[in-house]
């Protein structure tokens, strides 16, 4: 029986891109195999996790009716990074996040949504991380995504058992009550973050400098994902190292309650950090008393050290089923495993499915991935993109044809100055909203759609990109005039969201004016 694979990404793409379609191709096919059976493993139940279930729920029902789908989650609930640690551990056991209780998004809310599933009425614009936690909650409730999730189950391993042309996924999972459960998949979705290992730098001398007391107290060297509560640090000198935005947080949230806090950059922080910070570049070494930073100046008297330098790109369960093989810095492609160099996993098919000459190209996923871009747009768009290709694997290319691709896209980062086995998955120059665009695009033009103009991207979130400084300063304002409530009143719709970003824009951007005040990387000048 002959499939009609236009019809069936019209489907697929209805519920994102309804508005943009024909209504013909909202229509299901009649000619679709409805025998075909597939089981699909996600792993993780974050934004990217609960994109790819509802993103395969999606399918018409004739098409996914025998198909079984599962989700594990290790955690008690969903939300990735977003749910709390109820119990965080000590050094040097890892917690189950790096969330900390005061943090807040950096990101106005309306553009970090789901497409068509926006925050509930009320929700701040800069909330508090509980809100996300509930909006991820609140998706898989209205999706009905619950029946598919295994909480609490935990994924052990996982081996390719087959040829590169088929086979499938001996997965071994361990349940809510420590036992041990093998299961086989025909493919697998890995969806479960990347903030789990600890990047740990080490300075020359740091075990001299540890080994001296403060005033009886022992020195200490810790990684951001042991940080919980700044007033721990009350009249300590803290230096804070990285120019992320945990990096600039934290020194931001400490230097409330510390003596000292600096901030170590080796390049521009992503954003200014309030408080009295002092801004340092990268350190150098340690004496036995003073922190020497690259410029030749020191830090005296520190107490803490707090290393805000990101996280090592692992896969622990591929690991241990051989299909993943870590090589620190490398860029040596193995032709039968994936290779992580603990900042990038390589080779993928535009940072999705693996190119790894053991199994086919669609048999192995992962959403997620990319950094700086925006987790849930990007989660659906990559979603909507890789249950396609799980649908009909031949509309990928063939495997040399994808190396070639991703061999001239990586070649295109070094001549625009990146390394790309330094940079991994980081969406340089802001072009998360243009990689969204040109995978959806591509897809219709794999499936033989006319028209290539199609964006999956609304514009309003990509005019938010170019003052979301001023919508912080003009949030934070409003806060503090009391008058926040009143903006958010009857703001539900997507549409009435990007209207609230705009206004708050022109008001915050009409007092600056007034009071002569010139902000240049959300640091005022004048």
């Amino acid at each position: 029986m002959k499939f009609d694979f236009q019809r069936l990404a019209c489907s697929l793409l209805g519920s994102l891109l309804f508005r943009l379609l024909p209504l013909e191709c909202l229509q299901p096919s009649h000619d679709l195999e409805q025998d075909t059976v597939k089981s699909i493993a996600i792993v993780g139940a974050g934004s990217a996790g609960l994109a790819m279930l509802k993103s395969l729920l999606d399918l018409p029902p004739e098409i996914r009716a025998n198909w079984d789908i599962v989700l594990y989650e290790q955690r008690r609930d969903v939300g990735g990074i977003w749910l709390p640690d109820p119990s965080p551990t000590p050094p040097p056991e890892l917690p189950e996040t790096p969330l900390y209780p005061l943090l807040y998004t950096t990101t106005p809310v309306p553009v970090m949504t789901y497409p068509g599933f926006p925050f509930p009425p009320g929700t701040p614009l800069f909330p508090l991380h509980e809100y996300i936690e509930q909006y991820h909650r609140d998706y898989v409730t209205r999706h009905d995504l619950w029946p598919y999730i295994r909480l609490n189950h935990t994924v052990l391993s996982s081996s390719w058992a087959g040829t590169s042309k088929a086979g499938h996924w001996e997965i071994v999972v361990e349940d809510h009550n420590g036992d041990r459960i093998q299961r086989s998949f025909d493919h697998l979705v890995v969806a479960n973050g990347h903030n789990h290992e600890p990047h740990i730098v080490v300075f020359a001398g740091q075990e001299t400098w540890l080994e001296k007391t403060k005033h009886g107290l022992q020195r200490e060297i810790l990684h951001s994902i042991w940080y919980r509560d700044p007033s721990r640090y009350v009249n300590q000198t803290v230096v804070v190292v990285g120019s992320g935005a945990s990096g600039v947080d934290i020194a931001s949230q400490v230097s409330q309650y510390a003596r000292k806090v600096y901030l170590s950059v080796r390049s521009t922080a992503e954003r200014a950090p309030t408080g009295p910070v002092e801004m340092k570049p990268e350190i150098s070494h340690f004496t036995s008393d003073d922190v020497v930073f690259a410029d030749g100046s020191t830090a005296q008297d520190v107490d803490t050290i707090l290393l805000g330098t990101g996280y090592d790109l692992r896969v622990p369960f591929l690991e241990e089923g051989r299909e993943v093989v870590v090589k620190p810095k490398s860029n040596e492609t193995d032709e039968n495993r994936l290779t992580t160099n603990l900042r990038y996993l390589f080779p993928l098919h535009r940072h999705i499915f693996s190119l790894s000459a053991s199994y086919p190209t669609n048999a192995l996923a992962f959403i997620g991935l990319p950094i700086l871009a925006l987790s849930c747009p990007s989660d659906t768009a990559q979603s909507v993109y890789a249950t396609s290709i799980i649908a009909n694997g031949s509309l990928l290319a063939p495997r040399a044809e994808l190396l070639r691709e991703l061999a001239d896209s990586e070649e295109d980062l070094r001549r625009r100055g990146y390394d790309p086995y330094h940079v991994g998955h980081r969406m340089v120059d802001n072009s998360t909203f243009d990689y969204q665009d040109d995978l959806i695009r591509t897809l219709r033009l794999r499936e033989g759609s006319s028209d290539e103009n199609t964006r999956f991207v609304e514009p309003w979130r990509r005019e938010i990109l170019n003052y979301i400084g001023i919508l912080k300063r003009g949030w934070k304002r409003l806060e503090a005039l009391g008058q926040a409530e009143e903006w958010l009143e009857g703001v539900e719709s997507e549409e009435e969201w990007a209207d609230l970003m705009k206004r708050v824009d022109a008001w915050q951007r009409d007092w600056e004016a007034e009071h002569q005040l010139v902000y240049l990387n959300d640091i005022l000048v004048y």
